[in-house]
């Protein structure tokens, strides 16, 4: 019998749990735009370094592999690489401001056609769930994660991976965005509170006030911010962005449990449920993230996120399935439909960012397009096929 009260309160905890996931967002990509220009890196290079905020997909795959589900890990792995490039990138494309120019710089290229290589190894292998198999190109898996981390590492020591050409005026925009959105939210702050405390004061100190200024008390508001905000040390930027990057983690933690208890209640396969609704669920972060950096115009963060997340998903988490699971499934493996779309999905990002800037919203739309057909394809074809042999 279905429970309604656990129901409720897993989907009360789903819709709460999106307040602190746009939060996390919000920090994130603000303070990441900080950071990497005042230590003169990328902001491809420091979305990469986290790993696309992927972290709580490795605490989902633990959790279902310890709950003997290895069948809802690997959906949701296939079914998260997927949405991060139809769902997310695609979302970031349409978002991006009007009137912009996108120029994908040489650091996104590079993890980009990194990213096809790794997806055109583990297609027909993750089809192919023999036990020889698994455990070999798991290891190789996971290996390679450890190889995508201490490539970046010496990236940066070497100074191989730059910013686009003219990083000077593009690291400024990247700032300027950044200061103007975390000033504007300060002003609202500091306007009302100025305001309050304007309506106690003595006439004639407010008129003082509006002789010094130019009676324009915003403009001595904009001041106190600029000179408050020079004041900002580097570690300010890099514990909100540390900040932001937790609060990411633990929604997409807390997102994808409530899904499973509510999925859990209705009943349907493990492999569907992962591919699609636990697979969204958990990338809400990046399609937050996504939106957020295409509207602000940065295009490294957006391409980062996704790559990083692809990479993070197709190395590390299905590295760790394949040695433990061994190819033996107690609900099913993925079909090749889902393993062909994954393969198309990446070969259209990398084409977008190598060929594809004049192109962009073009790209993005067809992208999020597929995505809602192949969600229905699930549900209707491919998983009722499927179920039927």
């Amino acid at each position: 019998m279905v429970n309604g009260n656990a129901i409720a309160y897993n989907v009360a905890a789903f819709i709460s749990t999106l307040f602190l996931l746009e939060f996390g967002a919000d920090k994130f990509v603000d303070h990441t735009a900080i950071v990497a220009h005042r230590t003169g890196i990328p902001d491809t290079v420091i979305a990469l370094l986290t790993a696309g905020a992927e972290w709580e997909e490795l605490v989902v795959v633990i959790a279902s592999l310890a709950q003997g589900r290895p069948s809802l890990a690997v959906g949701n792995i296939i079914g998260s690489a997927i949405s991060n490039i139809l769902g997310a990138f695609s979302l970031g494309l349409l978002f991006r401001p009007k009137g912009s120019h996108v120029k994908f710089d040489r650091s996104s290229r590079i993890y980009s056609l990194f990213l096809l290589i790794i997806t055109t190894f583990i297609t027909p292998i993750t089809y192919f769930s023999h036990r020889t198999i698994w455990l070999v190109c798991g290891s190789i898996l996971i290996a390679l994660f450890a190889i995508y981390l201490i490539s970046i590492g010496w990236a940066i020591s070497r100074g191989s991976l730059t910013a686009p050409e003219g990083s000077d005026d593009d690291s400024s925009d990247d700032e300027s965005d950044a200061s103007s959105i975390e000033s504007t939210r300060s002003v609202r702050r500091r306007r009302h509170e100025i305001q309050a405390s304007q309506e106690e004061r003595e006439p004639e100190n407010r008129n003082e006030l509006d002789q010094r200024v130019g009676g324009s008390p915003e403009v001595v508001v904009v001041t106190n911010v600029s000179r408050r905000r020079r004041r900002r040390s580097l570690g300010y930027h890099i514990w909100f962005l540390v900040l932001g990057f937790l609060a990411i983690c633990l929604a997409g933690y807390v997102l994808s449990h409530a899904a499973i208890n509510v999925t859990d209640a209705i009943g349907i396969s493990d492999v569907l449920f992962g591919i699609i609704i636990l697979a969204i669920a958990t990338t809400l972060p990046e399609k937050f993230v996504a939106v957020l950096s295409g509207n602000r115009g940065h295009i490294g963060i957006l391409v980062a996120n996704t790559v990083g997340s692809n990479v993070f998903l197709l190395s590390l988490c299905l590295g760790i399935i394949m040695v433990d699971t061994s190819g033996n499934f107690n609900g099913g493996n993925v079909n090749i439909p889902e393993l062909c779309i994954l393969w198309g999905s990446t070969l259209a990002l990398t084409i977008t960012v190598w060929y594809g800037e004049r192109f962009d919203r073009w790209v993005g739309g067809t992208m999020l397009l597929g995505y809602i057909a192949f969600i229905v394809l699930e549900f209707t074809v491919i998983h009722h096929v499927a179920d039927s042999s």
